[in-house]
């Protein structure tokens, strides 16, 4: 049994964006490039309307699938493992320590944290729904961990705006490509609340595209938290050959990717 993480970018999306990209051009055909069904104005407004549909649909439709290629665990670049595994070097758990994966997905960074630490235990938490959850759950998370012979795993439902559980309740707290997700909800925050469960001592490792426009001023939030009495806490751009170089993450849309790491 091999583990099988899925993509970031499943399947299903692509192939939902090649049929209304093929939709849209069936429609342009019919309305705007032909007379058979509409004339003159109502042609050319037809025409322009599903001929830019077709040209945007194509455009996300060959980045999706970039995106798709690039982060194939099976594939050439491996993207994601490189992400992953980049990542889980940074999470230390002490022997018998606990430490937390928020939005886990399909137990990826969970299971190479355990790896990482087999003497300590890793708890993947996620709410596995919406667009993911068909590819994204509980079970594929507990059936990776087994094919990949990580016993020091447990995934439970949690969500990252309000974690369920106590304060400073582990060891070491770390994500991936999650938060930016999350619409409607201050980033900062987001950040916070999964600090708020770290134990005193303990490090952090949370990886995300931490744009300016999407997280506001973080070497700012680098002297709170420095100010707070955490320790060590870096920003690592992980677009500098860290974990891919500039040049793909601007085509890939992961420009700002940013590790965020440290000790409270």
């Amino acid at each position: 049994m091999k583990a099988d993480y899925k993509n970031w970018v499943p399947k299903s999306m692509v192939y939902g964006l090649t049929g209304g990209t093929l939709a849209a051009f069936v429609l342009f055909l019919l309305f705007g490039a032909t007379d058979m069904i509409l004339q003159g104005t109502p042609r050319l407004i037809c025409g322009i309307i599903f001929g830019i549909g077709t040209l945007v649909l194509l455009f996300f439709t060959v980045w999706m699938g970039a995106l798709h290629r690039t982060f194939d665990y099976n594939g050439k670049r491996k993207l994601a493992k490189t992400i992953i595994d980049g990542t889980a070097k940074y999470v230390t758990i002490p022997d018998g320590g606990t430490g937390l994966d928020v939005g886990c997905g399909s137990g990826a960074l969970t299971i190479a944290c355990a790896k990482w630490n087999p003497k300590a235990t890793m708890v993947g938490c996620d709410i596995w729904s919406g667009a993911y959850k068909a590819d994204f759950t509980k079970k594929r998370c507990e059936e990776n961990a087994k094919a990949e012979g990580a016993s020091n795993v447990r995934f439970e439902e949690g969500n990252a705006i309000r974690l369920p559980f106590e304060d400073e309740s582990f060891d070491a707290v770390t994500s991936n490509y999650v938060y930016h997700n999350i619409t409607g909800h201050d980033k900062q925050k987001l950040l916070l609340e999964t600090l708020r469960v770290l134990k005193k001592g303990g490090t952090f490792a949370i990886h995300d595209l931490m744009s300016k426009a999407r997280y506001g001023d973080m070497d700012d939030f680098v002297r709170k938290l420095k100010a707070e009495g955490y320790e060590q806490v870096r920003l690592i751009d992980t677009t500098d050959g860290t974990f891919m170089g500039r040049k793909e993450a601007s085509w890939l849309g992961l420009a700002g990717s940013t590790l965020l790491i440290g000790k409270k």
